[in-house]
């Protein structure tokens, strides 16, 4: 039914310029301009994330978007550098970088969370 659909996820961001720097800028993702003041994220390995604007927009209370990568230490040691500070949640026992350490624990990969500047929870794990 869907095997040929170029299919997408969405989100909401109150600040659509915000957005567009933050992805852009400090994530390094191409960013392109679509209709109505749209903005699409390319991922690295295809596929996009449309982000579009709304007024009253609420972030969700939960992970949105997943970034793996093959050295999360150096990934999270990068975006600090740029300013960006891993969400901290009780109970999961992260580290001082704010990494929780899944793999160490059998919990699954190793996870750290972060969200943007609409506040939608983003995270960076170990592929």
């Amino acid at each position: 039914m869907f095997e040929n659909s170029d299919a997408f996820s969405g989100m909401s961001s109150g600040d659509i310029a915000a957005s567009r720097s933050f992805y852009e800028g400090v994530l390094g993702l191409t960013v392109e301009e679509g209709m109505g003041g749209l903005i699409s994220v390319q991922l690295p390995k295809g596929g996009a994330v449309l982000i579009y604007p709304k007024e009253d927009h609420q972030p969700a209370t939960f992970t949105i978007l997943n970034f793996p990568v093959e050295d999360i230490d150096a990934v999270v040691d990068e975006l600090a550098a740029k300013g960006v500070t891993m969400e901290r949640y009780e109970g999961m026992g992260q580290d001082e970088k704010g990494i929780m350490r899944g793999k160490a624990a059998d919990r699954g990969p190793d996870i750290a969370w972060f969200k943007d500047p609409a506040g939608n929870i983003l995270s960076v794990l170990s592929s």
